[in-house]
């Protein structure tokens, strides 16, 4: 019989008391906060540098796995359909709300009193960021630059064309897929020992936004932050919810299961943060492992609700706040070109912000200088993004699992029911790897 874990030795706990510390010392001592910022950017970094490594094992062990590499085209084109489904979706939701709400209206703000300065960088990126960018962004200058930089549709690139080469090397490849499979354990077994600070982190990012921005920022746009996260969570449980009642399994349970997750990337405003343990959650969860290391970090990607939701949303309020009104063609453009440049979004923080701008350069009518009101905002409105963008990507992986006939029902109703938090499985690992 397992000893029962102390309260606040559990983590998503831990995460809670940490995200409430940090709202606290952002709000009473302002600059304390704003002094917090590295231990948050520091947990983020840890992080993301087993990104490339775990994206990398996971996917070459996944395909080079498979002895039909026809089904590996097969997976990516059910995912990249369901990603422009559901994603063009959420495009419509936002740009419907933000018509029918009006969160903008009243505003009446003089675009000519904005300071654009303030959003310069913004543009600047937005205006490089084209389509032709994007798609030579995806190839690296070399092979391990792309391990190194860390951009996840590099590595992936890299992982597809090197699991594509030893699933053809037969007897040697084996060697080499095992090989991958024991540096892919190492990769994880190092994620648990960071995961455990990520109290630390989730405190510092918030103490930072607290103290930096403060509550007061959210007073004139609240109406605006309300209805982006009201609208997303209707998109969550009601259409992925639907979603995922036709693929067998409750919404309610799937965020339960991912709660400790879900908890570090509020902490954080970065989806990134989890992605390596998501993968893994996904695999307990019943879905292949080729599967998941195909769909999650091209979701990364390509499956941005949360973003999409808050582009078009946004647009609106924008659109309103200046009294610039918008035609049904002007609307439809609007979709046109979100559908692009939302999938070059990924799941840092500000990425969402730099696409939106890119979106507003099609909309001349809308003054560049007009996200400005968003500015002090957006780190409020990135975590929301980041949410959803979490959980529309692991119901994305168990959809394309079951329609490929890979998902294990079984496991999946076994682990809704009984969800493992990262500190037990942390602890699991321990004591077996003691036992050893």
């Amino acid at each position: 019989m397992t000893k029962k874990q102390a309260w606040y030795s559990v983590l998503y706990i831990q995460v809670i008391l940490a995200i409430i510390g940090g709202v606290l010392v952002g709000y009473w001592y302002p600059s304390v906060g704003e002094s917090m910022k590295p231990l948050g950017d520091g947990f983020i970094k840890l992080i993301k540098m087993m990104i490339a490594p775990v994206i990398f094992c996971t996917v070459v062990h996944g395909i080079a796995s498979v002895s039909d590499l026809s089904k590996v085209g097969r997976v990516g084109i059910k995912a990249l359909f369901y990603f422009e489904v559901v994603s063009s979706f959420a495009l419509i939701i936002g740009l419907v709300v933000g018509r029918v709400v009006q969160p903008g209206a009243g505003f009446n703000i003089d675009p000519a009193t904005l300071n654009i300065d303030s959003v310069s960088t913004f543009v600047k990126a937005a205006k490089a960021d084209t389509l032709t960018s994007h798609l030579m962004a995806v190839i690296p200058d070399t092979f391990i630059s792309a391990l190194v930089s860390g951009d996840l549709l590099q590595v992936l690139l890299v992982s597809i064309l090197s699991g594509v080469v030893i699933a053809n090397m037969g007897a040697r490849g084996k060697q080499i897929i095992h090989a991958i499979d024991m540096a892919g354990e190492v990769f994880f077994k190092v994620i648990g020992i960071i995961v455990k600070v990520a109290p630390i982190g989730a405190f510092g990012a918030m103490a930072f936004t607290i103290g930096k921005y403060g509550l007061s920022s959210l007073v004139n746009l609240v109406w605006l932050i309300g209805t982006f996260y009201v609208t997303s969570l209707l998109f969550v449980f009601l259409v992925l919810g639907l979603i995922a009642k036709f693929s067998g399994f409750s919404i309610l349970r799937f965020c339960a299961y991912i709660k400790d997750e879900l908890l570090i990337v509020l902490g954080t405003s970065s989806s990134e943060t989890v992605l390596p343990h998501m993968m893994r959650k996904m695999e307990r969860l019943g879905a292949s492992k080729s599967v998941v290391g195909l769909v999650i970090p091209t979701g990364y990607s390509f499956n941005l609700d949360g973003t999409n939701i808050y582009m078009t949303l946004s647009i609106w309020f924008l659109a309103q706040a200046t009294n610039t009104p918008l035609t049904l063609g002007q609307e439809l453009a609007i979709l046109a070109i979100a559908m692009i440049t939302s999938k070059g979004a990924s799941g840092v923080t500000g990425a969402g912000f730099v696409t939106l701008a890119a979106t507003l350069q099609v909309i001349p009518d809308i003054p560049i200088a007009s996200l400005a009101i968003l500015l002090g905002i957006d780190k409020f409105m990135s975590e929301c993004r980041a949410l959803t963008n979490l959980v529309g990507n692991g119901v994305a992986t168990i959809v394309v699992s079951r329609w490929e006939g890979e998902l294990d029902v079984d496991k999946l109703n076994e682990a809704m029911a009984n969800p493992v938090s990262v500190s037990d499985e942390i602890e699991s690992e321990r004591l077996r790897a003691h036992a050893a």
